[in-house]
């Protein structure tokens, strides 16, 4: 499970153990089963055993713990100690608590901090740099509650999705991953929210169903014209030498722009 490079990211809920294969088969790059906001109170213990025997098989996927300071986090934390490769940590706020969640279940534990408050995105900076941190998300519904705006609204957000950019890019971990597009079904929605996060510097996207899957990440893979641009720029290489190709100036940073392009369109070969 490459979380530095894995593009699509599918919720599925932690109390439906009938559901988990299925997601596994949706296509999803990683598979987040839900022991949060997706599980009823009543039903998260009964989840907490669903989401240990699964693993148990060999099986992988991250796991979105209950948010810290909760009764349920602790609980949370004390039954995957038997194993967990990945956790999200939803209301991420501190790079403190961060650490003290990848000590309490192991050293090699990878962490996507979720960040869904105020608070969150001041420390957007410091959680990048956090103790096994390997990537931002966003929780824009959560977050535009908060402040009071319509999580679906891309103005709205906007300062909020450079944030989390730059901090990804200052902290040197991939482009973080975008928010969920609560329209299940509009699948040309999920499309245009894609592209727009990836037009920011965000490299992946939650998905809540498996439907959304294919076109969140056709909405983040690069244009043709993108790649038709990329592989123009390599027909020539010349190690970073300033020239001109068509009537632009080409350099090193244009020439690394041009291979990440090709590497996120799957032009893995042109862009070694």
């Amino acid at each position: 499970m490459d979380l530095s490079r894995a593009s699509t990211f599918l919720f599925v809920p932690g109390d439906r153990p009938e559901r988990f294969d299925k997601a596994q088969a949706s296509g999803a790059d990683v598979v987040i089963i839900d022991l949060e906001d997706g599980v009823a109170p009543s039903q998260r213990e009964k989840a907490r055993a669903h989401v240990v025997s699964w693993l148990s098989t060999g099986r992988q996927a991250a796991v979105r713990i209950s948010a810290i300071g909760t009764e349920d986090h602790l609980l949370d934390l004390a039954a995957l100690r038997c194993g967990i490769e990945a956790v999200v940590v939803p209301k991420s706020e501190s790079a403190a608590d961060l650490a003290r969640v990848a000590s309490a279940l192991s050293n090699e534990v990878k962490i996507v901090a979720l960040i869904e408050t105020a608070r969150g995105v001041v420390e957007a900076t410091n959680l990048a740099a956090a103790t096994a941190v390997v990537r931002l998300a966003l929780g824009n519904v959560d977050l535009a509650a908060e402040i009071g705006v319509d999580p679906d609204d891309h103005q709205a957000l906007l300062h909020v999705r450079s944030q989390l950019s730059l901090a990804s890019s200052a902290a040197g971990l991939t482009g973080p991953i975008d928010g969920v597009t609560t329209a299940i079904r509009d699948t040309h929605r999920v499309h245009a929210d894609a592209q727009h996060g990836a037009s920011l510097g965000f490299r992946g996207k939650l998905c809540i169903h498996p439907h959304q899957v294919s076109q969140a990440r056709a909405g983040l893979a690069p244009s043709a014209q993108q790649v038709a641009w990329a592989e123009s720029i390599l027909a020539e290489v010349a190690n970073g030498a300033a020239r001109v190709v068509g009537e632009a100036m080409v350099d090193r940073p244009v020439e690394e722009r041009a291979r990440d392009i090709l590497w996120r369109s799957g032009h893995r070969r042109d862009a070694d």
